[in-house]
């Protein structure tokens, strides 16, 4: 199995007033996910700073088919995976699905680009953030099945 699967909780306050998950909250879900995965590999904010400075970046682009509301609260999965990693740059594919697997609520596509936080340019990420971003690549004959 490529990428990683990090279950994620759904708030009271995610909800809409017909008690499913608003349409805007599943980038936070995304991120939700994302957060602890790269923290517990040294690459988080502590006390307001950056741990690493491959954290600063921007979102260039989100894009998500939603295929089966998420009714209600308790957890769901966030399955992420690199399907790009350039220099200065990466494109993560993504599923919001049920613990199980079974039930896929969403599913998209995420680029970023790191910034120089001086200059506030693309600049190229670190080896350490190399090495973790490359262990969640998608496998070339995945990409090519998707």
């Amino acid at each position: 199995m490529y990428g990683h699967t990090e279950p994620v909780a759904i708030h009271f306050d995610d909800l809409d007033p017909m008690g499913i998950v608003h349409n805007a909250k599943y980038a936070v879900l995304v991120e939700r996910a994302l957060a602890p995965y790269w923290a517990s590999r040294g690459h988080s904010f502590d006390g307001g700073r950056p741990t690493s400075p491959d954290v600063f970046h921007a979102v260039r682009e989100f894009a998500i088919t939603y295929r089966a509301p998420i009714r209600g609260t308790g957890q769901v999965a966030v399955h992420f995976w690199l399907d790009q990693f350039g220099e200065t740059s990466a494109e993560y594919g993504f599923r919001v699905q049920s613990l199980d697997g079974a039930t896929v609520h969403a599913e998209g596509r995420r680029a970023i680009v790191r910034l120089d936080p001086k200059t506030m340019r693309p600049t190229p990420w670190t080896p350490a953030a190399r090495e973790v971003g490359e262990s969640l690549l998608r496998p070339v004959a995945e990409r090519t099945r998707a």
